[in-house]
């Protein structure tokens, strides 16, 4: 993808913790145009980027070979598609949306269906991998669709991920990502459990922890949120609490439409929209170890918060 004459031509809707600096990966490569709720956020990105900053998604999608989304819900996506001035009725047949939102695999399915009937191609490609991968063009990319798709996609998901990965067909990606993101929450709400037990019997949850790291128990969770956000009671925002209930309760959902008994995604996802309803919408979901710690009596590293 180098050289002016070969540039796609690409938009690109949704500027938060994680859309920015993929659009950042993909301006890099393409002739670009960007549009964002808060029209400052655009503004500011299309100006360092050397981007356009368009009025509408109608106006960024515009001429565009790739419309790529990265939106908190699929609600939102398709009200930027569909809704008043949406994209979708000024994409060309041929072009092709790319949705890197952690969506819901029957909306997607859905979107997928409208857009077909215009011409235009799509492909659900959530990601993993945090602000940090983003910033860094090393995400994992799940993909759902057709391979063809996918194959034509490629090259703009190679400028930002590390790893691409064909899940199956259109909402597969949804799913997978709904599923990881359930056991990160699992993972989490588990281990802040464990240590907080542990701490009320005396133990060191960072001693705890470094027995744990080196045994059967641990996770991404015990082997580095906890180490480095819990203990020091630092509790950055990187990704919303909300978004993880969310998501939770999406596998929970999935579990239930396939026939699954999953007893613990269904606890999980109550105890996630419990932790939400008293933490905000605004917590971050490492933060959900604040619900356990208060509900036990304890803390795990400093005060409880």
């Amino acid at each position: 993808m180098t050289g002016t004459k070969s540039r796609p031509t690409a938009a690109f809707i949704g500027l938060g913790a994680i859309g920015a600096p993929i659009a950042r990966h993909v301006a890099d490569h393409t002739t670009f145009a960007v549009w964002n709720r808060t029209r400052s956020v655009a503004t500011e990105f299309a100006t360092e980027a050397g981007a356009r900053d368009a009025e509408s998604p109608a106006s960024a999608a515009t001429g565009a070979d790739f419309l790529l989304t990265c939106l908190p819900t699929s609600a939102q996506v398709e009200e930027v598609l569909f809704g008043a001035n949406g994209a979708a009725a000024s994409l060309k047949p041929g072009a092709m949306v790319i949705d890197c939102t952690s969506g819901d695999p029957a909306n997607s399915r859905k979107i997928c269906d409208r857009l077909a009937r215009s011409g235009i191609a799509f492909i659900d490609a959530p990601v993993s991998g945090g602000v940090s991968g983003a910033v860094a063009g090393k995400l994992t990319v799940m993909v759902g669709g057709d391979a063809a798709a996918l194959e034509r996609a490629r090259p703009i998901l190679e400028t930002f991920a590390a790893k691409i990965v064909h899940c199956g067909p259109i909402g597969a990606g949804d799913a997978v990502k709904a599923v990881n993101n359930a056991l990160l929450a699992v993972h989490v709400w588990s281990t802040a459990e464990g240590l907080a037990s542990l701490a009320k019997l005396g133990v060191d949850p960072a001693v705890a922890l470094d027995v744990i790291n080196s045994s059967s128990g641990r996770s991404n969770a015990s082997m580095n949120l906890f180490p480095e956000r819990v203990l020091n009671r630092s509790f950055p925002r990187t990704f919303r609490l909300a978004l993880l209930d969310k998501d939770v309760g999406i596998a929970a959902g999935i579990a239930r439409n396939t026939g699954t008994p999953a007893p613990l995604l269904e606890e999980t996802s109550r105890l996630f929209s419990e932790a939400r309803s008293e933490l905000g919408e605004e917590a971050d979901h490492i933060e959900a170890v604040k619900v356990v710690e208060r509900r036990a009596g304890t803390t795990i590293g400093g005060r409880i918060q």
